[in-house]
């Protein structure tokens, strides 16, 4: 079931669930020591799929001038399997719906590039490392009529 909730209306097992895929993915088996949970996580909307109690993809949307779309995860067992595909249409159905004159950010890994290009992004940086991770800064403008996910 697909939840799109502001961070004071996740229940605290949501939330659980949400922190511990996000460490367990960009802290351990990144193997990256930084801040996972931040200030940021209070003012976005918590896009997720949930099952029996857990989430199996995920992404946050900080919402601003320009949206920013970040922490864009699907949980070891879901990967390979399409979830990353649904959770990006579903993160852009609802920026469609609630900020379509908005531009979007996103501050992805290098090496979807090619995925999220297929969403309308395009490189605005040069290739660079974050936590030793190869990272590239993608925008895309604003939804027009013609759009469609």
């Amino acid at each position: 079931m697909w939840k799109f909730k502001e961070f004071d209306r996740l229940t605290t097992l949501e939330l659980f669930k949400i922190y511990k895929l996000r460490v367990n993915t960009f802290v351990v088996e990144q193997q990256c020591a930084y801040p996972e949970i931040d200030d940021k996580d209070l003012q976005s909307i918590h896009i997720f799929d949930w099952e029996n109690d857990d989430v199996l993809s995920y992404a946050r949307l900080i919402i601003d001038e320009p949206v920013h779309i970040g922490r864009v995860i699907v949980a070891p067992a879901q990967r390979g399997s399409g979830a990353g595909r649904v959770l990006m249409e579903k993160v852009m159905n609802y920026i469609e719906t609630h900020h379509s004159h908005t531009p979007l950010h996103l501050q992805g890994q290098a090496h979807l590039h090619d995925f999220y290009a297929s969403y309308g992004f395009k490189a605005m940086s040069d290739i660079y490392f974050e936590d030793m991770i190869p990272h590239i800064d993608m925008e895309r403008p604003a939804f027009k009529a013609a759009d469609q996910f």
